[in-house]
């Protein structure tokens, strides 16, 4: 099944180079030798975490077009949801990044996501956190929902142990904040983007471990299967 996705700011995001490799540290002890990303739109996340120990990356994107726009000829790219992907295939780990907000059915999502994980394998899930911050930019890219921690410990597939639950960018916790309250815009501009990667983001890069990642706009929590 595929569909076609209405929000405009994966391009102006593939700008936030600090936020991604920001990003990238938070997820590599996560990362197995074959990873699927779901919703991997443009493949924005691929030239970050496509490093050793990963061998084989599967970007699972259900827009055609956002699809079409994964060049890395490393990976293998499939057009659709979960459905796309055989029964008996497994991962090492499986990726939900700021990808889990859009779905409806989330709590079916993850179970179906944990059944494609090999035993000792990581299910990882940033999303953007606090439902107070629920805001026009989030009903114009199809959010259905942010995050609480307890929401997210709610989700644990059956087969699955949690084992991080964290909160990230405590800078930018301000920028949402704002723009829930004052701004109430729909798009995201590129000056906005410029902004947060350049100033917000190294800053809360120090402050977040300070704070023990207790507070932020995000969150990020990852679940390993316990059948090992």
């Amino acid at each position: 099944m595929s569909f076609n996705y209405s929000g405009g700011e994966l391009p102006l995001m593939a700008r936030a180079v600090r936020w991604k490799a920001y990003l990238a540290d938070l997820v590599r002890p996560y990362l197995g030798a074959s990873v699927m990303e779901v919703g991997a739109g443009i493949g924005n996340n691929i030239p970050y975490l496509f490093t050793r120990p990963v061998f084989h990356w599967t970007a699972l994107e259900p827009d055609v077009t956002q699809a079409a726009q994964i060049t890395d000829a490393r990976v293998r790219v499939v057009v659709g949801t979960l459905d796309a992907i055989e029964a008996t295939e497994k991962f090492d780990t499986i990726l939900y990044l700021d990808v889990l907000e859009h779905v409806a059915d989330d709590i079916q999502e993850l179970r179906h996501a944990a059944a494609h994980l090999r035993p000792g394998g990581w299910l990882v899930v940033l999303s953007p956190a606090h439902p107070f911050l629920f805001s026009p930019m989030d009903t114009a890219v199809g959010h259905y929902r942010r995050y609480t921690a307890a929401g997210l410990r709610a989700l644990t597939p059956p087969t699955c142990r949690l084992q991080r639950l964290t909160m990230v960018d405590s800078v930018g916790f301000f920028a949402s904040l704002a723009n829930r309250f004052l701004l109430r815009r729909q798009q995201i501009s590129s000056g906005q983007v410029k902004l947060w990667d350049g100033a917000m983001v190294p800053v809360s890069r120090m402050l977040d471990p300070l704070l023990f990642h207790c507070f932020g706009k995000s969150i990020l929590a990852a679940w390993r299967r316990n059948d090992e």
